[in-house]
């Protein structure tokens, strides 16, 4: 994998401004006057771009930057005694990355793009500047850290439990079947062992026997749509 520093374009005021995940963004809570605040003099926020499998950043690595994810999906991963990598969480647009470093001085996972990524970086010294002038920052602040608790009570109690089918079927109407007949990207099939802590062999089996049943249907480019009230009687244990 490759490392991508955190050292990247300054990302202009007008982009700021305008950006697509403006109003879920970290940001969202303040005003447009603020902005000069935040970019005059300290010009914090940077831009960046990863692929697939780039690094962001890795577990212990000491952190005085906190991020938001423009666009993409990333994972945050750790990794059991060993060796073998368990998710913890995905994001997704307008979600933060590394808010421990707001409390302490280094990063409690590897964070690891799925997709292409687009990433704002923020400066941990900005964002404390910041909060002791706006405390709509620190509301939001704390909103994103009980949205990250409940995301990982989530996790805990539908992926860690119950029989390999029904965690699949979990996984897949949490992170990829909001709506009947939505489309879905399929992760890879290690990628989805890690979440739900099965091995890679046993979710392909399963995605193998979701797809003869039709209650996953190929659209091409890894492209799927989802059969969601089957896939929830199988989440619920009643198949």
């Amino acid at each position: 994998m490759n490392l991508i520093s955190p050292h990247a374009i300054w990302l202009s005021e007008t982009q700021c401004r305008y950006c697509a995940v403006r109003s879920s963004a970290l940001f969202a809570g303040l005003e447009e006057s603020d902005f000069r605040h935040i970019h005059q003099p300290i010009q914090p926020i940077k831009d960046m771009a990863l692929a697939p499998s780039d690094a962001l950043y890795r577990m212990n690595e000491p952190g005085s930057t906190l991020f938001t994810l423009r666009s993409g999906v990333m994972k945050l991963a750790q990794y059991l005694p060993d060796g073998n990598q368990r998710i913890v969480r995905l994001l997704r647009d307008g979600d933060a990355l590394g808010l421990e470093t707001l409390v302490g001085p280094s990063y409690q996972h590897d964070a690891i793009a799925l997709t292409d990524c687009e990433i704002c970086a923020i400066p941990v010294e900005v964002i404390n500047q910041l909060g002791r002038e706006q405390p709509s920052l620190y509301r939001e602040l704390m909103a994103r850290w009980q949205r990250a608790l409940s995301e990982a009570d989530v996790w805990l109690t539908q992926f860690s439990t119950g029989a390999a089918r029904q965690r699949i079927a979990r996984l897949l109407l949490h992170l990829a079947c909001p709506a009947q007949d939505s489309h879905l990207r399929l992760f890879g099939r290690e990628d989805m062992g890690a979440m739900v802590g099965l091995t890679t062999e046993t979710v392909s089996r399963i995605i193998a026997e979701l797809r003869r049943q039709g209650l996953l249907r190929d659209r091409g480019a890894n492209l799927h749509e989802c059969n969601r009230e089957q896939l929830q009687r199988i989440a619920n244990g009643e198949e």
